[in-house]
C-alpha cells in the first residue's frame, strides 16, 4: 500500500473516529436531560394512588379523623401468571369471587388495581401467596405486587358525624367538613413506580408517599359532643320521635361547640347508611318555628316602643279573628300584660303585637336577625329558609306570621337569633372550623370576624334578655328547662307538621322545641333543641326542654363554669 494511501485510510479512521466522540459529547452533554427522561419515561410508569389527607381535630387537640396505611392489590396483567389453584386460593384471602379477579386481568393495562384498602389480616393472606418480594411469588402465582395506601378512619364512629363528614374509597369528599375543606386537607396524590426491562417485564418498585394534606382544628368540643348525643338518644327513646336536633353555641363567638342530629351514622361505615341518616338536619331542614318566632315582634315592640312592658292585653277569649281566621291560644288566659304574653307564650298576644307593629315592620326585623338568609355556617349543604315579603302575604298572614306560621327556618338560624339576645344585640357568625395548620404546625388560617352586625340596641336585648327569664320561671311554659344554680333565659316552641294529603295543619304531628342561653345573665352556651313528631306529648316546654337542661346541666359541670348561687352558699358556708 502505497504512503499516499495509507495517509487517508489513517485520516479517514481519526476523522470517524473524532465525528463519533464528537456524536458521543453532544448525546452525553447537550441532549443528556432529554434523552434521560426519554429512557425513563420507557423504563419506568409512575401510576397516582391516594395519599394521606390532613387529621381533623376537636378543640383540645382530640382526633376525630386521621389515616390508616393500609395494602392495596394490584397486577400487571401481561406479567400475571396465575393457574385454577391459585385463582382459588386468592379469591379466597380476598373475599371474592374468582370471575371477578379474572375480570381484572386486561392485557392492554399494565396497572390495574385488584382489591383496594386491604384489612391487615387479608394483606398478610394475601402476602403469604404472592410472597413479599413479586419476584418470588408462590408457585403458579406471578404479576402482583402490593402498594400502601391511605385510607380514612375516624376513631370517634358516630360522634360528631354530621359535622365531620366522611370520604369515599378514593378519599373523594362526600360530606361535612371532609367536604367543605377539602383543597386544604387533600394534597395532589402520591405516586406508585415501577421499572421495566428492554422486554417489558417489571422489576421492581417504590412509593411516594411524602406529600400530606393540612390539619384542621374545629370549634367542637368532644365531650360536650358527647354529652348532646347522648341526651338526644335518651330523647328519641323517650318520645318514640322521627327525629331530633341540637346545637351548642358560644353566643358571643359564633363558635360552635357540639351540633348533633339524631337519627345517624358510623363515619366508618358509610356504605350502611340511609340518606335519612346522613343529612344534617340542623342546617338541611326547614320547618315552621312556632312561639320561637315571638322574639320578632317582641324585640320590635320593644325597639319601636309600640309597647311597655306594662301594656294590657285582653286575651280572655282564647281566639282573635285575622282575615276570616281564629287564632286560638293552647291555654285561655285573661288579662295579660307584654311581659306575660311572651313568658305564657300566647298567640292571641303576640298576634295584637304584630297587628301594632304592620307587616313592614314585622318583616324587616325577621331578616334583621337572618331569617329567610343562610347564615354563611362553614359547612355544606346549609338552607335560606324563606319569609315571603310583605306584598305577597295574604289577608291572613298577620296572624300568622307573628306566631311562626307562614315561616320557615332552619335549627342554627333560630339559635343565631337568639344569641343576639344573649351577646347584647349582635348578629354572630357561626363557625365550625378555628384554624387550619399545615402538617408540620404552621398556621394557614385562623378565624376571625371583623365587624359584628348590630340588630337592636342594647338595652332592647337586656330588657327582652329578663322577659325570657321569666319562661323558665314558675308561670312560664318551660320549668322543665330550668338548671339547678344557674339561672335560664329561653322560649318554647311548638309547630304542627302540614299534612301532605289535606295540605292542612295535621291534628297529630308536631315540632317540639326549646332555644335558651346560659348563664342567663353572663351566657356561656346559647343552645336549641328540636324534637321532630314526638309521641305521647307535643309541648316544647314539656319535651324540649328537659333536654335542654340534661344537656346544659352536665355541659355547665364540663366546663367548670359557676353556679349562679356559689356566692351565697360560700357565705353561708363562711357564716356557719
Amino acid at each position: 500500500m502505497s504512503k499516499k494511501r495509507v495517509i487517508i485510510l489513517n485520516t479517514a479512521i481519526l476523522f470517524g473516529f473524532f465525528a463519533i466522540l464528537l456524536r458521543l459529547s453532544f448525546l452525553m452533554i447537550i441532549d443528556h436531560r432529554l434523552l434521560s427522561d426519554k429512557a425513563r419515561s420507557q423504563q419506568v410508569k409512575a401510576e397516582e394512588i391516594q395519599v394521606r389527607r390532613g387529621n381533623i381535630y376537636d378543640r383540645k387537640g382530640r382526633e376525630f379523623a386521621v389515616n390508616m396505611e393500609l395494602e392495596s392489590l394490584y397486577c400487571d396483567a401481561k406479567e400475571v401468571r396465575i393457574d385454577k389453584d391459585g385463582i382459588k386460593k386468592l379469591s379466597t384471602a380476598l373475599g371474592m369471587e374468582p370471575r371477578a379477579i379474572q375480570a381484572k386481568f386486561q392485557p392492554e393495562k399494565r396497572f390495574t388495581w385488584v382489591n383496594r384498602k386491604l384489612e391487615p389480616e387479608t394483606a398478610r393472606k394475601v402476602k403469604d401467596l404472592i410472597g413479599t418480594d413479586r419476584r418470588i411469588s408462590a408457585p403458579g402465582i406471578k404479576g402482583f405486587g402490593l402498594v400502601p395506601e391511605a385510607k380514612r378512619f375516624y376513631p370517634k364512629g358516630e360522634l360528631a358525624s354530621h359535622i365531620i363528614g366522611t370520604v369515599g374509597l378514593d378519599n373523594q369528599p362526600l360530606e361535612g367538613i371532609e367536604l367543605r375543606y377539602d383543597k386544604y386537607l387533600r394534597t395532589s396524590g402520591g405516586k406508585i413506580y415501577y421499572s421495566r426491562d428492554a422486554s417489558g417485564k417489571m422489576l421492581s418498585s417504590g412509593v411516594d408517599m411524602e406529600a400530606k394534606g393540612n390539619d384542621i382544628l374545629l370549634t367542637i368540643d368532644e365531650g360536650l359532643q358527647y354529652i348532646m348525643e347522648k341526651e338526644l338518644d335518651r330523647a328519641m327513646a323517650k318520645w318514640r320521635a322521627v327525629a331530633a336536633t341540637a346545637i351548642m353555641m358560644d353566643p358571643s363567638t359564633g363558635e360552635i361547640l357540639a351540633m348533633a342530629n339524631k337519627p345517624s351514622y358510623n363515619l366508618n361505615e358509610i356504605g350502611k347508611a340511609h340518606k335519612s341518616e346522613v343529612r344534617n338536619r340542623a342546617i338541611t331542614d326547614i320547618y315552621e318555628p312556632g312561639s320561637t318566632f315571638k322574639i320578632i315582634v317582641g324585640t320590635a315592640a320593644i325597639e319601636e316602643k309600640a309597647f311597655n312592658l306594662s301594656s294590657i292585653f285582653d286575651c280572655s277569649r282564647g281566639t282573635i279573628e285575622v282575615g276570616g281566621k281564629l287564632i286560638h291560644d293552647a291555654h285561655r288566659h285573661g288579662l295579660l300584660t307584654f311581659r306575660e304574653v311572651i313568658q305564657k307564650s300566647s298567640n292571641v298576644g303576640s298576634v295584637m303585637i304584630g297587628m301594632k307593629l304592620g307587616r313592614d315592620k314585622i318583616y324587616s326585623y325577621a331578616k334583621r336577625f337572618g331569617y329567610g338568609e343562610p347564615t354563611g355556617i362553614d359547612l355544606p349543604g346549609e338552607v335560606s329558609g324563606w319569609i315571603r315579603k310583605p306584598e305577597k302575604w295574604s289577608a291572613t298572614s298577620l296572624g300568622a306570621v307573628p306566631i311562626g306560621q307562614e315561616v320557615a327556618v332552619t335549627p342554627l338560624q333560630v339559635l343565631r337569633a337568639y344569641s343576639a339576645i344573649a351577646n347584647g344585640g349582635y348578629l354572630v357568625q357561626p363557625h365550625v372550623v378555628s384554624e387550619i395548620r399545615t402538617h408540620d404546625g404552621q398556621p394557614l388560617f385562623s378565624f376571625r370576624q371583623e365587624n359584628k352586625k348590630r340588630v337592636i340596641s342594647e338595652n332592647t336585648a337586656q330588657v327582652f334578655k329578663d322577659i325570657l327569664k321569666t319562661v323558665v320561671e314558675e308561670g312560664g311554659t318551660a320549668t322543665g328547662a330550668s338548671v339547678d344554680g344557674n339561672q335560664v333565659a329561653g322560649k318554647t316552641g311548638t309547630a304542627q307538621l302540614i299534612d301532605q294529603r289535606t295540605k292542612r295543619y295535621s291534628k297529630d304531628r308536631f315540632i317540639s322545641s326549646f332555644v335558651g342561653f346560659v348563664p342567663a345573665d353572663s351566657p356561656k352556651l346559647a343552645m336549641i333543641v328540636v324534637v321532630y313528631e314526638p309521641k305521647g306529648q307535643i309541648y316544647g316546654g314539656v319535651v324540649a326542654g328537659p333536654v335542654f337542661r340534661s344537656i346544659a346541666d352536665q355541659s355547665l359541670s364540663y366546663l367548670n363554669i359557676p353556679r349562679d348561687d356559689s356566692s351565697q352558699k360560700n357565705l353561708l358556708l363562711v357564716s356557719k
